[in-house]
């Protein structure tokens, strides 16, 4: 049965995503993780199963604006370099439970394994992005190196990183044109950084954790990575153009302008002064 649950078409997504990512050497030993909002007929070969792990997971925060709804996400402590040769171990699906205090198991986490320790996080943004984008599915949480150096050189503002990022490559006002979301520095997996994220949420589906990681969401998997991918790229970037010697150009506020028009983008207005 692993083998025709492995088989779905959002278990093979993240499979191949936090592969990829593993390979990138954006997620380290266990560090990052993903989660993906399920349909439930997606599941039909799944609720079948008389799943065996009857435990109820606690929750640090009320998730009852998605109760009963199901998530396919990494587990605690599992590497993903892991995740395609064990995924019945490192993966779980999960069903928020009625009052939302808590979640059940409904498949995975062989061997008494449990979701993420930053799962409360990634609800918590689902919860936002549900809100203004229906159809938003996925979160991905990564340690770039490129974006996670920019937090030691840059000002923690929304402003000077992502008006960095557009000014590297022309593509990033158009693949993120309402910007990346920076927060304070805070203890990973607290309720504390979740609601601090989620806030941003509300703004950008990009957010950058300073001196640990980056957080994206989408309507797919491919599109939470691709928002990641396209601004670590714009982040290289612009660590190649200074250890060549002093940048002598980059892309205008007149060259950006041009881009949003052509391209009738939404720009939150704090961004572009």
């Amino acid at each position: 049965m692993v083998d025709k649950i492995c088989l779905l078409k959002s278990v093979k997504d993240l499979i191949e995503i936090a592969s990829e990512c593993y390979r990138l050497g954006w997620n380290e030993r266990n560090g990052g993780n993903i989660s993906y909002l399920l349909e439930e007929s997606e599941l039909e070969p799944i609720l079948k199963l008389k799943n065996k792990d009857e435990r109820i997971i606690s929750l640090e925060f009320n998730a009852k604006e998605i109760s009963k709804k199901y998530f396919l996400v990494t587990g605690s402590g599992k590497y993903f370099k892991n995740i395609k040769k064990e995924p019945e171990v490192s993966l779980g699906i999960i069903q928020i439970n009625d009052n939302g205090t808590g979640y059940k198991i409904v498949w995975g986490f062989k061997d008494n394994g449990i979701a993420t320790s930053e799962l409360s996080t990634h609800l918590m943004s689902h919860i936002v992005r549900l809100k203004i984008d229906p159809n938003h599915r996925a979160i991905l949480h990564c340690h770039t190196p490129y974006l996670n150096a920019l937090s030691f050189t840059s000002r923690l503002n929304d402003r000077e990183i992502t008006k960095l990022l557009w000014r590297m490559i022309s593509e990033c006002v158009i693949v993120f044109p309402e910007g990346i979301g920076v927060i304070p520095w805070e203890v990973p997996g607290t309720e504390s950084i979740g609601k601090m994220t989620s806030q941003k949420m509300k703004d950008t589906r990009l957010v950058l954790w300073p001196h640990h990681g980056v957080f994206a969401a989408g309507v797919s998997m491919d599109e939470a990575f691709g928002l990641i991918e396209t601004a670590e790229k714009a982040a290289r970037i612009y660590t190649i153009a200074q250890e060549q010697g002093e940048i002598k150009q980059y892309i205008t506020d007149e060259q950006l302008s041009k881009i949003i028009k052509v391209y009738n983008l939404k720009i939150r207005n704090e961004l572009f002064k």
